[in-house]
């Protein structure tokens, strides 16, 4: 196998005091592992999501005292697009054989770089950090614990931190990775799900030095529910009437049977149903499965097909 050229996307927000330090961090090891003769070399992509701090005042001076200028690439964008988009534009610059996405709070230890590389070469496709001592609050580890047990049982994926912005992946890859949103933190389930293998490798993880953490208790539900949204587009996106098409003949179904309950008292009973709230409800239920067939199904394919357009802008790429 060739020695590979590596890419490390890294979108930042509000990182200003990081960001130098990781970079350096980032080129030593980088470096080692090119006179190791590991791989040919190496290009660092930091995406800035519309940072309010000096995040883009601190990368570009990095760039223009850097001497190998292609080492250090920068993207910036109008505003905050999340981190979704800033991966889709990292991703979409980067030209390397393996392409390792990082945070840009120093959390992530550039020292493990060669552990991801060396799990690839043994035969994955993307490999993920393990935070085996994580340094972080009880209020981010006991969230995050409940969350991989979860996952871990409904997905049969072995990993222990899915969520986990440290990853390493052969290029290959990216292009069979559809995300938008929080949809980003399940890549390794969208991976396997294609067939690619998925593994972990245990990084040395840090506490945090500066700025504040975006973590919130909001992240947990949100992941929750973008995990139930994975699910549902792995299992019915090419076969949608399989869901809607279900749930609404169930309601359909409800709606015939009551109205042929009220049918047998009109005709061989002889009462009155042209009153009785329950024909109402027998024609709203039939009305409703139909609806949420036809509309739902409909509603649903438009907008998964908008979710992956680009839907960030770019201000400039230095």
């Amino acid at each position: 196998m060739k020695k590979p050229f590596i890419s490390v996307v890294i979108p930042v927000y509000n990182e200003e005091r990081s960001v130098g330090p990781l970079y350096k961090e980032i080129k030593e090891v980088s470096n080692k592992l090119i006179k190791a003769n590991r791989i040919s070399g190496f290009e660092v992509i930091f995406v800035n999501d519309g940072s309010t701090d000096k995040t883009q005042e601190a990368l570009e001076k990095m760039k223009k005292e850097e001497s190998e200028k292609s080492l250090l690439r920068i993207i910036e964008f109008r505003r905050n697009f999340g981190k979704a988009e800033a991966y889709k534009a990292g991703f979409k610059l980067a030209k390397g054989d393996f392409v390792f996405t990082m945070d840009g709070d120093l959390q992530d230890n550039p020292q493990n770089i060669p552990d991801f590389i060396a799990k690839i070469y043994e035969g994955h496709d993307v490999v993920i950090g393990w935070k085996y001592e994580r340094k972080d609050p009880i209020s981010k580890t006991l969230p995050s614990k409940l969350f991989n047990a979860v996952l871990r049982k409904a997905t049969g994926l072995r990993l222990h931190d899915f969520d986990n912005g440290y990853r390493c992946m052969k290029r290959d890859v990216l292009q069979y990775l559809e995300f938008y949103e929080g949809l980003f933190r399940h890549i390794p389930v969208l991976a396997n799900s294609k067939g690619f293998k998925v593994a972990e490798v245990k990084v040395n993880h840090r506490k945090r030095k500066f700025g504040k953490s975006k973590f919130g208790f909001s992240r947990l539900f949100k992941g929750f529910f973008d995990f139930i949204t994975i699910q549902f587009l792995l299992s019915y996106l090419k076969r949608p009437l399989h869901f809607f098409g279900g749930v609404g003949s169930i309601l359909s179904l409800i709606g015939i049977i009551i109205a042929l309950y009220l049918t047998y008292l009109k005709l061989f009973v002889r009462e009155m149903i042209g009153g009785r709230p329950l024909l109402i409800f027998s024609v709203l239920m039939i009305i409703v499965g139909f609806q949420f067939v036809f509309f739902g199904l409909i509603g649903e394919m438009i907008a998964n097909m908008s979710r992956k357009e680009k839907n960030y802008v770019i201000k400039r790429v230095i």
